[in-house]
């Protein structure tokens, strides 16, 4: 019951905290506009793909909730929300259901109330494939997402020590299951050394899931009531600089997601541009549909949606690839960060439309 209780707690302390104390750094992008974009805002197509499954938006709601049977509710309103707005959604980890089948239903509610929606299942690095499957399975999933959460276990009083053997064992899952792997971080963002690696085992997609948003770091330290140095609660890479390692080294052949603090239709235009398929929104959308309820959550996000596409409009983009070929100027930090580490900028700069 311990893991139980874990997650409950980890939804709680997520509605109580505040993002960061890092910023996602997307405030360091300057998204180029364009005075003739040559569009009508019915032309704007927010289609995309991602680890080869077709999704109508570029927004996944993202992993925040495990399996405890008092979260069975939660899930079942964010499944609801998916449904009715059309949103991929991922399900927190599922290694609660594999040590106590009493939980499963907390996960298979999401495709009882979703039946045709998009559905990643979640575990851990330390799974075995059979395991993998086993989670796949127990939800009818499309994709298979992997976190890594070396950091968060450290704080986590009865967390994991042991981190040998995660990339191999990443390549075997990838090996066995039958739908994409997507390995993905929870909020301390990926460097371009480890993505280069996690490129060649296999996955379909990495999700960079960088600093700035929810801190499960902070999550972790409320949860045992211990007070963190701001350098730990401040640990990893802010999410638009993490995205733009990413895309200086991941093939083509290995989709990019862009989560962490991603807040605002700005935001997502950002992270698109950046080289993202698609986002990973969280925290905002399960604190809606807890304080508000499912109908004015899903009309929040409508206007999310309206908005998004009114910048896409002002920077000429019709479509998630027209948005790839925007220019963008990096300035400040992330600037610095990149020219230390050796990463070209003035690509991003310089391109043009079409």
């Amino acid at each position: 019951m311990v893991r139980q209780s874990r997650k409950l707690d980890h939804l709680k302390f997520a509605m109580q905290l505040d993002d960061g104390p890092s910023t996602n750094a997307f405030e360091d992008m300057v998204v180029i506009p364009n005075c003739l974009p040559n569009l009508r805002c019915g032309d704007i197509d927010l289609a995309t793909t991602v680890a080869g499954i077709p999704l109508q938006l570029p927004v996944l709601v993202n992993a925040i909730t495990g399996g405890a049977a008092d979260v069975t509710d939660v899930n079942s309103r964010l499944a609801e929300f998916c449904r009715l707005t059309g949103c991929a959604m991922a399900v927190g980890s599922q290694y609660a259901a594999l040590e106590d089948v009493s939980v499963r239903e907390s996960y298979q509610i999401i495709r009882k109330t979703n039946p045709a929606g998009v559905v990643f299942a979640n575990l851990g690095a330390h799974v075995s494939p059979d395991q993998a499957k086993r989670a796949v399975d127990m939800i009818e999933a499309c994709a298979l997402q992997i976190h890594l959460n070396v950091a968060q276990e450290l704080i986590m009083a009865e967390g994991d020590r042991d981190f040998t053997g995660y990339l191999n064992n990443i390549e075997q899952i990838a090996a066995h299951v039958a739908v994409p792997v997507i390995v993905k971080e929870v909020g301390c963002g990926m460097a371009s050394e480890q993505i280069a690696v996690l490129s060649q085992t296999g996955v379909r997609g990495i999700d960079v899931v960088g600093a700035g948003g929810t801190n499960f770091l902070a999550i972790e330290a409320a949860r045992s009531g211990i007070s963190l140095e701001a350098d730990a609660l401040e640990w990893g890479i802010p999410t638009a600089i993490s995205a733009i390692e990413a895309a200086s080294v991941i093939p083509d052949t290995v989709d990019l997601i862009i989560s962490g603090g991603v807040r605002s239709p700005m935001d997502v235009v950002k992270a698109l541009c950046l080289g993202g398929k698609a986002v990973g929104i969280a925290g905002p959308i399960v604190r809606s549909l807890e304080e508000k309820g499912v109908d004015p959550t899903v009309a929040w996000f409508e206007r999310f949606i309206t908005d998004l596409k009114r910048y896409m409009l002002l920077v000429g983009a019709e479509n998630i690839p027209s948005l790839q070929k925007t220019p963008v100027v990096i300035t400040g930090y992330a600037q610095q960060w990149c020219f230390a580490r050796a990463i070209d900028i003035t690509r991003y700069a310089v391109r043009k439309h079409g």
